[in-house]
């Protein structure tokens, strides 16, 4: 198992800073999400210091989906970032801790009338757009309310990112977005960018998670700008880009990701050159990380409760949580790395399944994996979970949600309480006996 940020191995016992595995368990129970801050902090600093430019504003917005409560938040406004949101949830979260809300962007293909009164209500920065109908639904809560915003128009710019169906979001027939390739999409602009109630800043794309490509990035970048040069020579003003995020990351072997700082700095440069060659001023460009600033700094702890090993010769280890904590590997086959806690070093001598406590045949989070020999009541860390884990979590089999802690060099905190079953039944309607 690759080691990512404070992880380490000492006397053959995976440790985070000084921790043991062990220790937070007896603490903090299992399962057990557990987030490494100092190495959070650690990417956003990179992200933050590489991205820059002295030719245009860069800005750095966390997409909250993949990892979001409260204290994450504050982490991100400590770090002077901004947030996306594509919810009400999500706004409603944020709007709860210290970030500014000038810094959220509001993202969703389908925004609901009382979740863009929420936005417009609080105060946030700026709606993206995303297709023609919340253009009226958008201008109706601004008139009520006798407001103006910022806005930015999604667009499909029709790159393909070569990633899984289910993540990739620019192809031409995706649910997000505008094509610009659409024959009315100029009228759609002008529309914004006369509306009274409307503040129209520029364009927005996405093209999917977990790409490994880097010219798929300078494609989609190419691709927007000429764009963007076009909406301008229409007499439209266009003063930010933002290119979106899905950069890859590191879950297995089969990952290659790029060398990020690298890239980030050769990003820059291609971006300035080519604003430069089109002779196309933009103030801002944003990009959107979120899987790749926070994914390698979270991890998930099981307790193994049982080992079985069935007639047709199959070896699995039964983990205490499973698919109601990360949905992930039953969802669209996403694969991890682990380890037994204790026993980093020992030889591999068993393959191993290891499989969740629901009752779903497909609740599996790593399959046909080489281990140590385990023993029940092992401790079994699945690393890299810190995106889209906690945040796709459910209570399926009304199975309650783990706990969240934060790992520092100095503390160790919870910052998600575990849920209990009176949890579960909090919203049931009783009647009485």
């Amino acid at each position: 198992m690759k080691l990512f940020g404070n992880l380490k191995v000492s006397d053959s016992n995976l440790k985070i800073h000084d921790y043991s595995m062990n220790e937070l368990k007896e603490k903090f129970g299992t399962p057990l999400y557990i987030i490494d801050e100092d190495y959070f902090r650690e990417r956003i600093k990179a992200y933050r210091d590489t991205f820059k430019s002295e030719k245009f504003e860069t800005n750095i917005l966390y997409a909250s989906k993949a990892n979001l409560n409260i204290y994450i938040s504050n982490i991100c406004a400590d770090e002077n970032i901004s947030m996306d949101a594509v919810s009400g949830g999500e706004i409603f979260t944020i709007s709860k801790s210290n970030m500014d809300l000038d810094k959220i962007y509001f993202h969703g293909n389908n925004k609901l009338k009382k979740e863009i009164e929420l936005a417009v209500e609080v105060g946030v920065g700026t709606i993206v757009i995303d297709n023609v109908s919340e253009i009226t639904r958008l201008e109706d809560v601004l008139k009520e309310k006798n407001k103006t915003q910022k806005v930015l128009l999604r667009v499909n710019p029709g790159i393909d990112a070569h990633t899984h169906e289910y993540i990739s979001t620019s192809k031409n027939d995706s649910k997000f977005g505008l094509s610009i390739f659409s024959d009315d999409i100029f009228e759609i602009i002008k529309r914004i960018d006369d509306s009274e109630f409307l503040d129209f800043k520029g364009i927005h794309a996405h093209i999917g998670s977990q790409v490994f490509r880097e010219d798929s990035f300078f494609d989609e970048a190419k691709v927007m700008i000429d764009f963007a040069k076009e909406v301008c020579d229409k007499g439209i003003d266009i003063s930010e880009i933002n290119l979106g995020g899905g950069f890859g990351i590191y879950y297995t072997e089969e990952d290659t990701p790029f060398n990020l700082e690298k890239f980030l700095k050769n990003y820059i440069e291609f971006l300035e050159n080519y604003l430069e060659e089109v002779n196309l001023e933009i103030e801002k460009v944003t990009i959107e990380p979120g899987r790749s600033l926070i994914a390698n700094c979270g991890h998930t702890l099981y307790t193994i409760d049982t080992i079985k090993k069935t007639y047709g010769g199959k070896n699995f280890l039964f983990i205490d949580g499973g698919m109601t904590d990360n949905i992930r590997p039953a969802l669209y086959g996403a694969k991890y790395e682990g380890a037994i806690t204790s026993k980093v070093d020992n030889d591999k001598e068993e393959v191993y399944t290891v499989a969740g406590k629901c009752c779903e045949s497909g609740d599996i989070i790593i399959k046909d994996i080489k281990l140590p020999v385990a023993d029940e009541g092992d401790l079994f860390l699945v690393s890299s979970t810190g995106a889209y884990g906690y945040s796709m979590s459910s209570n399926y089999n009304r199975v309650e949600k783990p706990a969240m802690i934060s790992v520092t060099k100095d503390e160790v905190k919870e910052i998600v309480k575990r849920e209990t079953y009176e949890d579960l039944i909090r919203n049931d309607l009783r009647e009485d006996k």
